[in-house]
């Protein structure tokens, strides 16, 4: 063959290669042997030895990169990844419904469509393509940041190169190893004296995060994809799926659209029948709400989606022994009891450990150091004691007594009417202290890495700190002071505290630690645009106290107790002193929020700084959080109802009420393109 010929002849092979991955991974019909694929495969490599000016990025003889990774590179994700609530039961699959119909405002006896897919047991990815071709794979991480594994997965053979159109789309699915393949796996590293993995999910884990793609392409891992992000648009999640697959991605094929909550059993009962015929292990299934502009009215909370959910199957359960029980200490200062276990094995997982919640649980369970228990793993993520054996106790099991003082600091302990905690009385107990050191260090906070609680606990014996506020203080020298320190690891854990200095309204919030106030809460407290477009570390805590208990009580989900435990944080002289002193130290409120694509806008300079905007109908570029977000970062405010006080209405298709209201009062109506044109 000349190179004309050399060219066309690559060209066609590497297109044939593309059909019958297709056909194997997607339409799930082979239409050739693995002999007959390698064949090709073999000559290709051979014909590109010869003209590597015909390699592409496509090719499959690229899906092995060069030389192995140093370390994974850290990645923002476009828009966070939130997770979804577990379910146990069909009457909390009911309550699910229930949450929908309200939440939309819609009757509870009419219907809602759902599409029933099965819950992949794997490591959630999100994958990247430019013009049709694959270009990056990420790791969920912490939902906003991941790590970027695009040599490892383009090793992956369900992975398509090149897509059947030449599109920019975002997509997100599941990477998982078939059990076949785990069970040669652990045998061939057996036989090495190699890693032996506990289940196919870490297997599947551990191989994308080989730093060297060639040991990943010697293990046998598929992929699943289930969702669009962006770059593609359907009106249901079913039809989502269908597009996946005419895209060329493989996806697990008993999916089901249903028009009655009530038929989620029978897909359930189905699926969980269909479980140990598989070649891959699935933990339940996952009912979405089917229509997109329903999903996009729900929207979601700080951690998880509104319109959808898992329903586990019924986890594992073991029997073992309990051989004590001891107190931890919260930052709040809550004693949790803590059953200590006989090690065994649960889901692929060594359980020694399980919380045993407060002293209430333990009298209803009747559970006693020595007792035989019944664990599992609920949601086969968090261990819990479900009863106990009493017919095999031998006469020599203890029951279980509250003391009357903490068991750190020796203060006295309290029970408050109405709580099942018992709680310490002394703010100093070295446990609590250690504790909100560790909340106000933690990711989701002011994200300093490289303090756990042991170098926490070492601070402290050390007296380099007395509380959070000191950590702003810290120099390399104090660090190299401390066990476990080097230079180098000294060094780092500086450069992380000085950019940590930075932060924004709502991490700041959650950082200090008030009773009853999660994430949600804090980005609720963060958004009122008085707090938002004004707050600074020099007028933070004047804001904070004026802000009076009716007027906390009326920010949305925030009722009266959250509203007490905000109100009488801000007005604890210790607490204040604390704030004082982490703004004397550095720390700074950041007014600069980032928009959806990246660009920062200074809230103060807005002109639509304090304008109250209400969403009704479905956008056709943006989802309703994306233009919430817009909103939010030119400085406006989102009511969900219409006033005349409302500054903008943005209208999308079939709106509802609220767009007939506006007319009626003469509101000012903008649609989805005016209000892009107005946030540039």
């Amino acid at each position: 063959m000349d190179k004309e010929q050399t060219k066309i002849r690559i060209a066609k092979i590497k297109e044939q290669m593309r059909d019958i991955d297709h056909a194997y991974f997607v339409l799930d019909k082979p239409i050739v042997s693995d002999a007959v694929r390698d064949s090709l495969k073999r000559e290709l490599i051979q014909l590109e030895k010869n003209f590597p000016e015909f390699i592409t990025k496509d090719s499959p003889t690229q899906r092995i990169g060069g030389k192995a990774l140093g370390k994974f590179k850290k990645v923002m994700h476009t828009s966070q990844r939130y997770s979804l609530e577990d379910v146990f039961s069909f009457e909390e699959v009911l309550d699910f419904d229930f949450r929908v119909k309200r939440f939309l405002r819609i009757p509870q006896d009419r219907k809602v469509a759902y599409t029933c897919e099965f819950k992949i047991d794997g490591v959630n990815m999100t994958y990247f393509y430019r013009h049709g071709l694959f270009v990056r794979a990420i790791t969920r991480g912490d939902g906003v940041v991941g790590e970027d594994v695009t040599n490892t997965v383009r090793t992956i053979l369900s992975v398509p190169l090149r897509l059947q159109r030449d599109i920019d789309i975002e997509v997100s699915g599941e990477v998982f190893m078939p059990r076949s393949s785990f069970i040669r796996l652990n045998q061939i590293n057996s036989q090495k004296n190699g890693q032996i993995f506990a289940n196919p999910r870490n297997a599947a884990a551990g191989t994308v995060r080989q730093l060297d793609a060639g040991v990943a392409s010697s293990r046998d891992l598929r992929a699943f994809f289930y969702t669009i992000n962006s770059g593609y648009k359907t009106l249901t999640q079913f039809a989502m799926l269908e597009a996946l697959q005419k895209l060329g991605f493989s996806v697990a094929k008993q999916y089901q659209q249903i028009d009655d909550i009530e038929q989620v059993n029978h897909f359930f009962t189905r699926s969980e029948k269909l479980r140990g015929q598989l070649d891959y292990d699935i933990d339940g299934i996952v009912i979405k709400v089917n229509d997109m502009s329903l999903q996009e009215r729900l929207g979601r909370t700080a951690k998880t989606v509104r319109w959808a959910v898992a329903y586990k199957f019924q986890a594992e359960e073991v029997t073992t022994i309990v051989q004590k029980i001891e107190l931890q200490v919260g930052r709040t200062g809550v004693l949790t009891p803590v059953a200590h276990l006989r090690p065994v094995c649960v889901a692929g997982s060594t359980i020694s450990r399980a919380t045993l919640h407060n002293e209430d649980e333990i009298k209803r369970l009747d559970v006693r150091i020595g007792d035989t228990v019944v664990i599992r793993k609920a949601g086969d993520i968090i261990p819990d004691i479900v009863k106990v054996l009493p017919k095999l106790r031998i006469g020599c099991e203890k029951k279980f007594v509250m003391p009357e003082d903490c068991p750190v600091c020796g203060s006295q302990i309290r029970r408050r009417s109405g709580e099942a905690a018992y709680r310490c009385a002394n703010k100093n107990c070295f446990a609590q202290n250690i504790e909100r050191f560790y909340h106000f260090v933690s990711r989701h906070a002011f994200a300093i890495g490289g303090l756990g609680r042991k170098n926490i606990s070492r601070l402290f014996d050390e007296g380099l700190v007395e509380d959070v506020g000191d950590i702003f203080t810290l120099t390399k020298d104090d660090l190299l002071l401390v066990d476990h320190f080097a230079e180098k690891s000294a060094a780092n854990l500086i450069q992380a505290i000085d950019r940590a200095k930075k932060i924004t309204l709502a991490k700041f919030i959650y950082a200090l630690g008030i009773m009853n106030v999660g994430e949600q809460t804090a980005i609720d407290l963060s958004e009122i645009s008085y707090l938002r477009c004004q707050i600074s570390d020099r007028n933070f805590i004047k804001l904070f106290q004026s802000l009076s208990l009716e007027k906390l009580s009326q920010v949305q989900d925030i009722g009266h107790i959250v509203a007490k435990s905000i109100h009488d944080y801000f007005h604890d002289g210790k607490n204040i002193t604390l704030i004082k002193k982490l703004f004397a130290n550095g720390v700074e409120i950041s007014n600069m929020q980032h928009s959806i694509s990246g660009e920062k806008v200074n809230v103060e300079k807005s002109k639509f700084k304090d304008k109250k905007f209400v969403l009704t109908g479905a956008l056709d570029n943006l989802t309703r959080d994306e233009a919430k977000d817009k909103i939010k970062q030119i400085g406006g405010d989102i009511l969900f109802s219409i006033s005349k006080n409302i500054d903008y209405v943005l209208v999308g298709e079939n709106p509802g009420a609220k767009y007939d209201k506006a007319l009626k009062l003469g509101l000012k109506i903008i649609n989805e393109k005016e209000f892009l044109e107005m946030a540039q």
